[in-house]
């Protein structure tokens, strides 16, 4: 991602990814981050991180279905749209209809949707490239994710207790995905 170019963040939790984003560009104004609800309270740095987001010009938007955000007249269209950590389980359908929704929303041929994913077992069962095929996207790249170079980015847990811990992954068995028109 470049600070010129328009950018989605899909799904987010603390907000931190986004803030990472922001501080690496010096800026949000082309920083779009969404979530299904107002998730940010349940973790501890949520609000913080939201309210910096917010200075550096960032448009944080509540109540985004992902399955659907094509549809959300908030939004428009971006030259990157990220998702890390897809929260699916074994569920096809809803990473399914977020690439639907993404393809309509990116940018042109040179447009992009990134999904960053664990390539282990369990969750290597959620096969994203033949996802992204029937849905009309073609892989351009797949690179290890390396979430140190993103300073601050704390992954979370969706739900449980301990939602503001992150969860643990081995280094190599986390992948993002890119993908085209």
């Amino acid at each position: 991602c470049r600070n010129k170019q328009k950018v989605l963040v899909v799904g987010e939790g603390d907000y931190s990814f986004s803030l990472s984003l922001a501080k690496a560009f010096g800026s949000a104004v082309n920083i779009t981050a969404i979530s299904l609800g107002i998730r940010e309270h349940k973790y501890n740095t949520g609000e913080a991180n939201v309210k910096e987001l917010k200075r550096l010009g960032c448009t944080v938007v509540h109540g985004v279905n992902i399955h659907s955000m094509i549809s959300d007249n908030r939004l428009t269209r971006y030259d990157r749209i990220v998702f890390n950590y897809p929260h699916a389980g074994k569920r096809q359908g809803i990473v399914g209809e977020f690439m639907e929704s993404a393809r309509e929303m990116v940018n042109g041929e040179n447009g992009e949707i990134h999904v960053t994913h664990k390539t282990i077992y369990p969750f290597n069962e959620l096969d994203i490239k033949t996802i992204a095929e029937e849905k009309g996207l073609r892989l351009i790249k797949q690179m290890q994710f390396n979430k140190w170079i993103f300073s601050g980015y704390s992954n979370k847990l969706e739900t449980g207790s301990n939602c503001d811990s992150s969860f643990s992954f081995r280094i190599r068995s986390v992948v993002t995905f890119m993908f085209k028109k």
